[in-house]
């Protein structure tokens, strides 16, 4: 089989020419990164967990209407998904206070928001993602008032499904990341969820506990990224619940 024609390299994960026209293969990689790159590791099998938790997340995410790019998982690490212009913005649901917004407005981190509160931020790396109100996005033309009005409301359905399922297994949803696309059926343009949803875009704290599954176990070294996000994992039935150690996950095509 020929080699795929790789066509973009992040730090979380490899897009390469799909086999159809208007697709895209979807590579997981294990490279962790933190504080803009500034940290770096690679954890082993993390990969693998990300591209099953995603595959979870978009598949639910189907069921219930919310339009994204995945269709199809091809093995442990790769997902078959739909090509889509990306809106160059991440946009961010809040349901409690942490990271970045508990430090720009003292709160303790945890303190629960009055509601839910979308974020937007600029896709520029060597900028370092900075937030930006509705009226730079509309002024550079990012996105029209409409887009964001659906982009909001997306994002929103998102945060219910994902705050739902979580809270089903014991975990709180801090906040999450979303990336969003276009795509065209004809000359009509739809907005859906792309990217990916996993530990590394979601906080994720035990509910009873409080202990971080997610991506600040490596910010902060609070140790074993590839346990917490085992759990995760485990809890939402991706993985086997008798499995102990995810440095090397066994996962079932």
């Amino acid at each position: 089989m020929a080699r795929r024609k790789k066509l973009y390299e992040g730090k979380a994960k490899i897009l390469y020419e799909g086999p159809e026209p208007g697709t895209l293969v979807q590579y997981f990689k294990d490279d962790a990164t933190a504080f803009n790159a500034q940290k770096k590791d690679v954890i082993e099998g993390k990969g693998v967990l990300n591209n099953r938790l995603s595959e979870f997340f978009m598949t639910g995410l189907t069921a219930i209407g919310v339009p994204n790019h995945f269709i199809k998982r091809l093995n442990m690490r790769e997902q078959l998904i739909r090509q889509v212009e990306i809106v160059p913005l991440e946009v961010i649901v809040r349901n409690f206070a942490a990271g970045s917004m508990a430090k720009r407005l003292g709160l303790e981190e945890g303190t629960a928001l009055p509601r839910p509160i979308v974020e937007f931020s600029y896709k520029d790396d060597a900028l370092g993602d900075p937030l930006v109100p509705e009226e730079y996005i509309i002024a550079f033309g990012w996105a029209s008032q409409q887009d964001l009005d659906d982009i909001v409301a997306l994002a929103l359905r998102v945060n219910d499904f994902m705050a739902g399922v979580m809270h089903g297994v014991g975990i709180k949803l801090i906040d999450f990341k979303i990336e969003i696309g276009r795509v065209w059926d004809g000359d009509f343009m739809r907005l859906i969820v792309a990217d990916e949803i996993s530990p590394d875009s979601c906080r994720l704290w035990d509910i009873e506990t409080g202990r971080k599954l997610d991506k600040d176990v490596f910010r902060q070294d609070l140790g074993s990224l590839s346990d917490a996000y085992t759990e995760v994992a485990k809890r939402l039935g991706v993985l086997p619940s008798n499995v102990t150690h995810a440095t090397k996950p066994t996962l079932i095509n």
